[in-house]
C-alpha cells in the first residue's frame, strides 16, 4: 500500500504540507518519510484571495501554518493534464467559477488538489473546494491528520516496496 499513497488526497496539515521534500524531478515529487505524496486535502481559515482574469490564488490557515493554494478558472491547462485532454464544451470552467464564488475571506474551506510548486513554493492546485458549515469539521481534520500521521503516513516503508 506504501506505493499508491500518490493516487489519493492527503490529508494533511499545512506544517506537514509546507515541510515536504521536494525533489527537483519533472515533475517535482514530494516526500513525507520517504513516501512519494501528490495530493493533498486541506481545512483551514481563507486569510487572502486575490481574483485574476485566469486564476484565484488565496491562502488557507489551519492553525499550524499558512498554505498558498491557485484555483485556475481557464481550464485547458487542467484538461490538458486529463487523459481525455480538450472537450468540445468546458463544464470544469463553470464549476471553477462556482467554487471561486465559495471562497471568500474568512469562511472555513476544504480544499483538495495536487502538490505543486511556484517560485520554489509549496502550493495546492486547487481540483475542488468545499465550504464547511460545521466548524467543528477543522478540529475532526486535525484528529484525521494525526492519527492517519501515526499510523500510515509516517511509518517507515515496508521492505520490497520502494515508496514511490
Amino acid at each position: 500500500m506504501d506505493h499508491l499513497l500518490h493516487l489519493v488526497h492527503v490529508k494533511i496539515l499545512a506544517a506537514d504540507l509546507l515541510s515536504l521534500t521536494i525533489q527537483h524531478t519533472s515533475p517535482p515529487a514530494f516526500l513525507r518519510c520517504g513516501r512519494t505524496v501528490a495530493r493533498a486535502e486541506l481545512v483551514g481559515i481563507v486569510v487572502s484571495r486575490d481574483r485574476r482574469e485566469k486564476f484565484l490564488r488565496f491562502v488557507i490557515d489551519d492553525g499550524t501554518g499558512c498554505v498558498p493554494c491557485i484555483l485556475w478558472l481557464n481550464h485547458q491547462y487542467l484538461n490538458a493534464s486529463t487523459s481525455s485532454g480538450l472537450s468540445e464544451s468546458d463544464p470544469t470552467a463553470e464549476i471553477a467559477l462556482k467554487m471561486s464564488e465559495e471562497v471568500r475571506l474568512g469562511t472555513l474551506l476544504r480544499v483538495r488538489g495536487k502538490i505543486t510548486t511556484y517560485r520554489g513554493a509549496i502550493q495546492i492546485t486547487v481540483r475542488d473546494v468545499v465550504v464547511e458549515k460545521d466548524p467543528n469539521s477543522e478540529v475532526l481534520h486535525w484528529l484525521q491528520c494525526v492519527r492517519l500521521a501515526k499510523e500510515c503516513y509516517d511509518l517507515p516503508p515496508s521492505s520490497g516496496q520502494d515508496g514511490t
